[in-house]
C-alpha cells in the first residue's frame, strides 16, 4: 500500500500516525515523570548510569515515533522489486490508454469506477481503460515506479507507452475525453462533437429595436419602461427589475446613476424621475416572482394597492431589496425564483442562468450542487460535481443550451445568462428552439457548461457577465 494515498483510500497511514505520536509521546512522558519523581536532589542521587539509562531510553522511544512518523508522511517507499511483465504491458498495449491508479475503497476512486468501466466497454479497440489498485502487490510496484503519490491518479499513455498527461483526483467521462481531444484523438473528437446548433435564427426577430429589453432582450410594456440616459444614447428596459441586474453589473463608477433614470407611470405611460416615483411592490400569485409598478404619486399607488395588493415603496428602498439576492458567480441581482439554487457545503446561493451556477464551483474551488429547471417543461435537472468535474446530473439524459450570437466579425460569443439553460433531455431542447425561433446557440454536455467555467483565470471570473460600461445596442 502507497502510504501517501488518500486519507479516504482505506490505508493504514492513519493508524501508524496515531502509534508514532504515541510511541513519541510516551518517551517525552516517562523522561518528565521520573524528573518529577525523584526531583532535582533524587535526580543528583541517582548514579551517573542510571540517569544516562533513562534519558536514553526515552530518546530511544521519542526517535523511534519520529521514524514511524516519517514513514507516512507522504513519500512512497523506493522500489523493492521492478514491475512484473504483467504490469509493463498496460502502459505498451499498442493503443492509447488511461491507467487509473486507486483503491477499492477510495471514495472518488469508487465514484470513477462505473465510469472507466463504461468508456472501457464503449472504446474498445480505440482506448485502452484499466484501473489498478495499488494494494496489490505488483500494481503497487508500478505505481512507485510512475512516482504515484496520491490516488486516485490518471496517467494518461499514448500508443508507444508514453506518459502524454496525468491527473490527480476524480475525474469524469468528459474531462478524459476533452483532455485526448486537446491531444488529438480522433475517438475522443467524435464523441464530443456537437450534435445539434443554430447559428443563424429559424426566423428573424422583427421587432422594433425601441421595443427590445436592453438586457433580457424582452418585449418591452410601455407600462413598465425604463430609460437609462447615457452619452451614447438611452438604454431601454422592460423594467425596474433589468434596471437593477444591469446596476449590478457595471463597472463605471455609479455615483448619481439614478439622476439619469425615468420610469414610467403605470396609471398613464408618462415618464417619472425614478428616484421620485412611488413603487408598488408585490408578487405573482402562482410563481412568487415579485411585480413592480411605479407611480408619480403616492395616492395614484395607494388606488392600484387597492386593487392588486403589495406593498408602497421608495426608490431607495426597493433598490435595497432588488439587490439583496445576488448570483454566486458573477453577483448579478437575482429573483430567486428565476434562479438555479446552488448548495456548496452546506449553504445556498443562486446561479443567475444555469451556466452561471455552473460557475460557482470555478469561482469558490468547492464542490457544488444545482438544482435548475428544464426550461421548457419545469422539470427539476440535478447536477453534482466532485473535484471540478461532474459526479453526477439527473436526469442522466440532461443537456445544456449553450446561447451564442455572432459579432459583425463572423465570431461567436455567449449571448449572455438570458438565453442559456438546461433541459432534461435533448428532445425538450428541440422542442424549445422551435417555439424560440430567433434563439442561436448549440446543445452541449453539462459537462462542457463547467469545464468551460473550471478553465477561467481569477481575473476572468471576477471580470465575469460585467457590462464595462452603460451602452445601447
Amino acid at each position: 500500500m502507497i502510504l501517501g494515498a488518500c486519507s479516504c483510500s482505506g490505508g493504514n497511514d492513519g493508524a501508524v500516525t496515531f502509534l508514532a505520536f504515541g510511541v513519541a509521546a510516551a518517551g517525552a512522558w516517562l523522561v518528565h515523570h521520573l524528573w518529577l519523581r525523584f526531583g532535582k536532589g533524587g535526580w543528583a542521587r541517582m548514579s551517573r548510569m542510571g540517569r544516562l539509562g533513562v534519558v536514553a531510553f526515552g530518546i530511544t522511544l521519542a526517535v523511534l515515533g519520529v521514524i514511524l512518523w516519517a514513514g507516512c508522511s507522504g513519500q512512497p517507499p523506493a522500489p523493492t522489486a521492478p514491475p512484473s511483465p504483467a504490469a509493463q504491458a498496460l502502459v505498451a498495449a499498442g493503443l492509447p490508454g488511461v491507467v487509473d491508479f486507486g483503491s477499492v475503497e477510495c471514495i472518488p476512486c469508487k465514484a470513477m469506477a462505473p465510469i472507466l468501466a463504461g468508456m472501457r466497454q464503449e472504446f474498445e479497440g480505440k482506448l485502452q481503460v484499466e484501473f489498478r489498485d495499488v494494494a496489490e502487490k505488483e500494481h503497487a510496484a508500478l505505481a512507485k515506479q510512475y512516482g504515484i503519490d496520491t490516488i486516485p491518479t490518471q496517467v494518461f499513455v499514448d500508443a508507444a507507452g508514453k506518459e502524454v498527461w496525468r491527473h490527480v483526483g476524480f475525474i469524469s467521462r468528459y474531462g478524459i475525453l476533452d483532455k485526448w481531444r486537446e491531444l488529438g484523438q480522433d475517438f475522443a473528437v467524435q464523441a464530443l462533437a456537437t450534435t445539434f446548433s443554430r447559428m443563424e435564427p429559424a426566423q428573424p426577430d422583427t421587432r422594433p429595436k425601441e421595443r427590445v429589453c436592453y438586457m433580457c432582450d424582452g418585449d418591452i410594456d410601455p407600462k413598465t419602461l425604463v430609460v437609462v440616459k447615457t452619452e451614447k444614447g438611452d438604454v431601454r428596459l422592460c423594467g425596474p427589475h433589468c434596471y437593477f441586474i444591469m446596476y449590478s453589473c457595471l463597472t463605471e463608477d455609479k455615483t448619481g446613476i439614478e439622476k439619469k433614470v425615468s420610469v414610467s407611470d403605470w396609471a398613464d405611460g408618462k415618464a417619472v424621475p425614478a428616484t421620485e416615483a412611488v413603487y408598488l411592490y408585490g408578487a405573482d400569485e402562482k410563481t412568487g416572482r415579485p411585480t413592480i409598478r411605479a407611480f408619480a404619486s403616492r395616492e395614484a399607488g395607494e388606488k392600484d394597492r387597492g386593487a392588486a395588493g403589495g406593498n408602497l415603496l421608495a426608490w431607495d428602498v426597493l433598490q435595497e431589496r432588488e439587490l439583496a439576492a445576488r448570483c454566486g458567480f458573477c453577483d448579478r441581482a437575482v429573483y430567486p425564483q428565476d434562479a438555479s439554487v446552488v448548495k456548496v457545503e452546506g449553504l445556498s446561493t443562486w446561479g443567475c442562468c444555469s451556466h452561471c451556477a455552473m460557475g460557482v464551483a470555478a469561482r469558490t474551488g468547492k464542490d457544488i450542487e444545482v438544482r435548475e429547471r428544464d426550461r421548457l417543461t419545469g422539470e427539476p435537472v440535478v447536477v453534482k460535481t466532485m473535484g471540478g468535474y461532474i459526479l453526477s446530473v439527473e436526469p442522466s439524459t440532461a443537456v445544456a443550451w449553450f446561447g451564442l450570437r455572432k459579432k459583425p466579425d463572423g465570431t461567436a460569443v455567449s449571448a449572455g445568462c438570458f438565453h442559456q439553460g438546461f433541459f432534461t433531455s435533448a428532445e425538450n431542447l428541440k422542442k424549445w428552439a422551435e417555439q424560440h425561433p430567433a434563439e442561436t446557440g448549440k446543445m452541449i454536455p453539462i459537462d462542457q457548461a463547467l469545464a468551460d467555467k473550471m478553465k477561467l483565470s481569477p481575473e476572468q471570473i471576477k471580470k465575469a457577465c460585467k457590462i464595462g460600461e452603460c451602452a445601447p445596442k
